[in-house]
């Protein structure tokens, strides 16, 4: 989940379409259904592809998906919570209006199976190790083979809020943050933001998984996600270099030790682990100054410590591209982390307007 390092001097910054759509689709084995008076759509490996029946669709028809998709990035920029499927859709349909609408149903697919949404199983929470007896308790369970929960009824509010350590979810983030990955993902694809994807502190992947998907949604082949993490939980604080990160025990909760190998095997389990998902394993001071990244265009920080959130705005924010975006997981829950943030954007004269995700993140847009 972390990291440290110290970086050389940076410089100031200088300055899908989606619609409502119920074709009659007839499937077959073969994943391809016929699309009545509008063509072939089928989808493989959650690519979209079309085939034109009519190979020259009305050009208002995509006017409208043009400003409607518009009109959708602006609303989950705003952290608008609402599924695409509620938003008004075109008046006209045609197969790019198709296409769109079922990218759009595989990226909701893919964000509820994250979120462990999808069977609405019980909770289960572990037991925080927090005292001497719990500790003590906690590892003669463990000894045993056993772990120590407790259950509790899922709940599709908490859990949409990104609030507690769900017990099987590959992302612990919610609803709104990964809604809002998408929308600056799918906005620099619009906008053409050269550069690749970086999350650094991935957990068991969610938010990573989340990011390849909607590359993999939109056929994008030129861009890398990249997973930076120790895959062996939180490093001690230095509290003498970072006084803001006294008293921090993040390192102590083996839960947010998450191997490299389950990660991988999670990206798997999606279909989304390919030669456009690289892996940057080892702390933070030590990985990402060198990291052999040379563009980035959407950078999403989730280290909580003062000493992490710095070292990954030191050593990746020279890369981020103008019009890109930055995106801080606990800006808004914890100290340190804000305190890393405020540092960096006073030191390097960083003006442009901080935007509210939810109860926890925040993001902003470079000039």
């Amino acid at each position: 989940m972390l990291e440290s390092a110290t970086t050389p001097p940076i410089s100031a910054p200088q300055n899908s379409r989606s619609e409502r759509l119920t074709p009659q689709l007839q499937s077959g084995p073969d994943t391809t259904g016929q699309l009545t008076a509008h063509g072939t759509l089928s989808i493989v490996c959650g690519v979209v592809k079309c085939e034109r029946r009519n190979s020259n669709p009305s050009r208002s028809s995509a006017d409208r998906a043009d400003r409607w998709h518009g009109q959708v990035v602006r609303q989950r920029m705003e952290g608008d919570n609402r599924a695409m499927h509620e938003l008004p859709p075109p008046t006209e349909r045609n197969d790019v209006d198709a296409a769109a609408h079922a990218r759009a149903l595989y990226l909701d697919l893919v964000r509820r199976s994250l979120l462990d949404a999808v069977y609405l199983h019980p909770e289960l929470i572990p037991v925080a190790p927090t005292g001497r007896l719990k500790r003590a308790v906690i590892s003669l369970v463990e000894r045993r083979g056993m772990k120590l929960v407790r259950q509790r009824d899922f709940d599709p509010e908490r859990r949409a809020e990104g609030r507690g350590w769900p017990y099987h979810a590959h992302t612990m983030i919610g609803e709104k943050r990964l809604r809002n990955i998408q929308a600056c993902v799918e906005d620099v694809i619009r906008a053409d933001v050269p550069g690749d994807l970086i999350e650094t502190g991935v957990w068991r992947g969610g938010a990573a998984i989340f990011m390849r998907a909607v590359l993999k949604a939109h056929d994008i082949s030129d861009r890398t996600v990249w997973a930076a993490d120790s895959f062996r939980g939180l490093p001690p604080p230095n509290p003498d270099r970072y006084p803001a990160d006294a008293g921090a025990n993040l390192h102590e909760y083996e839960e947010l030790a998450v191997p490299l190998e389950e990660v991988r095997d999670n990206f798997n389990r999606y279909g989304l682990l390919d030669g456009q998902v690289e892996f940057l394993e080892g702390w933070f001071r030590d990985t990402l100054p060198t990291a052999p990244i040379e563009e980035l265009a959407v950078m999403r920080l989730d280290g909580d410590y003062y000493e992490s959130t710095w070292d990954a705005l030191s050593s990746l924010y020279p890369k981020l591209s103008s019009g890109g975006y930055v995106i801080v997981d606990d800006y808004q829950r914890i100290e340190a982390c804000q305190a890393a943030v405020d540092d960096f954007r006073r030191e390097y004269a960083i003006t442009e307007q901080l935007e509210t995700v939810d109860w926890s993140a925040v993001f902003w847009r470079k000039r």
